[in-house]
């Protein structure tokens, strides 16, 4: 914060202006904001009060306050390297707390206005980079994330959390060798690095059968594990990788020896729960559940949800709809918790099931419109289906994903600089807002209480089924509104007209792994060119089929604009 070349303020001034920095470096931005204030007031040409307004701005909230302070500050001193890097670090700072909020259309030119300002900060290059991936601008964030990583490779500070988010920059274009080799690579260079064994491991899972035939996509992983005892963030990674492949004794294994040298931790007794729970030893989980619920674990939704998930699976309805309950009271846009808690009305035979997931009322079925230019659905499908199937490159599922039996696409498919891709968004966006305007208003209902005029993508993919391939019940956790569009369809399920539901889309049975067992709700035969859109909470999967044509979908989630 140096005094520039134009400073405009007096001794006494000066003397004030010090006090103010003291104040805001203490933690007190509002006191320093009144110095600021009453020195620009003053000295309306003294470029550091407007700097210093600025800075107290940024520390006290006041986003648009505090750019409005910097540009008057640089409109005083043109090009001033103190004023720019200070600015540039608030906008850099901006545009990371923007990311995380999940609004990288508003993130991106509040990042790029701070590089402008102070081109070699590594930190906005690596947001800029996360931003861009986010948007579906894959080959642009990992430049971004490269240059990143270059900068802080010439200061000496090279970052796995870089070279990990340039891994999964290379998945998400479709280049999985390249990100195998750089995720073997960051293991090499960063053994205790537990995201960096998570990533190879997930892409192990999914593209080891043609990129590392035989190998266990775990070995790596536990290896590591093994040889660091005492790394538990290694060691609870990997009892997270194996839980979500479905090795639970492997995970009980893992997580008891760290339960005897650490009694009583409640995280780990969460795991072993977990684990015990899928064995379906019923009653040890049911304890070592309760024991974690009396710590702090009792205000964390994941948590949660978890017990739910076990009281569902050992007949505890009012155990699940009170967990339901707290996570939706801690978290009312938690997805999972609403789902949750219209599955225990249910079970509970509670009319409120019918107000929280109206299937007839809240889900749409539409057909979309040819984009512009192309003459007429058809053609539009066969040229759209034929750019999908270049990008289904991986030889099984996604871990944590609800496909059995098929792929999906890496990273965000809306965003991509491809013609079809462009038109299906475009054209998906058009019926989506179509819909929305059918919608009607509640207040008090929570998927109709956030409808606004327009809905933003906050996730798309797409996934192509073979023979016997399904979605498993499952639901939307990151989404407000989430949907399936269909391209491509075997005939059975195309033509069906022998009161087959196969390959239909089923909604209010939850997933299987709850052994509930209940009936669908609705069902929907699907159709080429037809757009199914519902709240992020209803439980939705595919009904098996068996047909040699494959499935072949696009999905989104959305949140309300604004």
């Amino acid at each position: 914060m140096g005094t520039s070349a134009r400073q405009a303020l007096t001794v006494a001034q000066a003397q004030r202006f010090q006090q103010a920095v003291a104040l805001l470096r203490s933690g007190q931005p509002a006191e320093a904001l009144a110095i600021a204030q009453d020195l620009a007031a003053q000295s309306p040409r003294a470029a550091d009060a407007w700097q210093l307004i600025g800075l107290c701005q940024a520390g006290a909230g006041g986003h648009g306050e505090a750019a409005d302070a910097f540009e008057q500050a640089l409109a005083l001193v043109p090009g001033n390297a103190a004023v720019s890097r200070n600015y540039g670090v608030f906008l850099a700072g901006r545009g990371k707390a923007l990311r995380e909020q999940d609004a990288p259309e508003v993130a991106e030119p509040v990042l790029r206005k701070a590089l402008t300002l102070v081109p070699d900060l590594p930190s906005a290059w690596v947001d800029l980079g996360m931003v861009l991936r986010l948007l579906g601008r894959v080959e642009e964030g990992l430049a971004a994330l490269r240059r990143a990583d270059s900068l802080l490779q010439q200061r000496g500070a090279p970052s796995p959390e870089v070279q990990d988010a340039i891994g999964g920059a290379l998945a998400d274009a479709g280049r999985a060798t390249d990100a195998l080799a750089a995720a073997r690579a960051l293991v090499a260079s960063h053994p205790g690095y537990a995201p960096g064994h998570e990533t190879l491991g997930r892409l192990l899972w999914e593209h080891g059968a043609e990129l590392a035939p035989g190998e266990d996509p775990l070995a790596t992983f536990r290896a590591a594990a093994t040889a660091q005892p005492d790394n538990h963030a290694l060691q609870l990674s990997l009892a997270r990788l194996l839980l979500a492949v479905g090795r639970p004794d492997e995970v009980l294994a893992l997580v008891d020896p760290l339960r005897q040298r650490d009694p009583g931790n409640a995280l780990l007794d969460w795991f072993a729960a977990d684990a015990l729970d899928a064995l379906g030893q019923r009653e040890q989980a049911a304890r070592l559940f309760a024991a974690a619920a009396k710590s702090e674990l009792a205000e964390f939704p994941e948590f949660l949800n978890a017990r739910a998930r076990h009281a569902f699976r050992s007949g505890q309805i009012d155990l699940a709809a009170a967990c339901a309950a707290k996570v939706v009271e801690f978290d009312p846009r938690n997805q999972e918790g609403w789902s949750h808690r219209g599955t225990a009305w249910r079970l509970l035979g509670d009319e409120r099931e019918h107000w929280l997931c109206d299937y007839e009322r809240l889900v749409g079925y539409v057909e979309i419109e040819a984009p512009p230019g192309v003459p007429d659905l058809e053609t539009f499908l066969a040229a759209l289906a034929a750019t999908l199937d270049t990008l289904h490159n991986a030889g099984r599922e996604p871990v944590h994903q609800s496909v059995r039996g098929g792929t999906q696409t890496a990273g965000q498919l809306f965003g991509r600089d491809v013609p079809m891709i462009r038109a299906a968004e475009s054209a998906l966006a058009a019926a989506v807002e179509r819909w929305l305007a059918t919608l009607p208003d509640d207040d008090g209902h929570p998927f109709l209480s956030m409808k606004r005029p327009g809905a933003r993508f906050v996730g798309s993919w797409s996934v192509r089924l073979g023979s016997s391939g399904s979605h498993s019940n499952h639901i939307h956790p990151r989404g407000w509104a989430s949907s399936a569009f269909y391209v491509a369809l075997p005939d059975l399920i195309d033509q069906a007209g022998d009161g087959s539901t196969h390959g239909w889309l089923q909604f209010g049975v939850p997933v299987e792994t709850l052994g509930l067992h209940l009936p669908p709700r609705r069902l929907i035969r699907p159709r080429p060119g037809h757009l199914a859109l519902f709240p992020s909470y209803m439980w939705h999967g595919t009904v098996p089929f068996e047909a040699s044509q494959p499935r072949l979908t696009i999905a989104f989630d959305m949140r309300p604009k604004g």
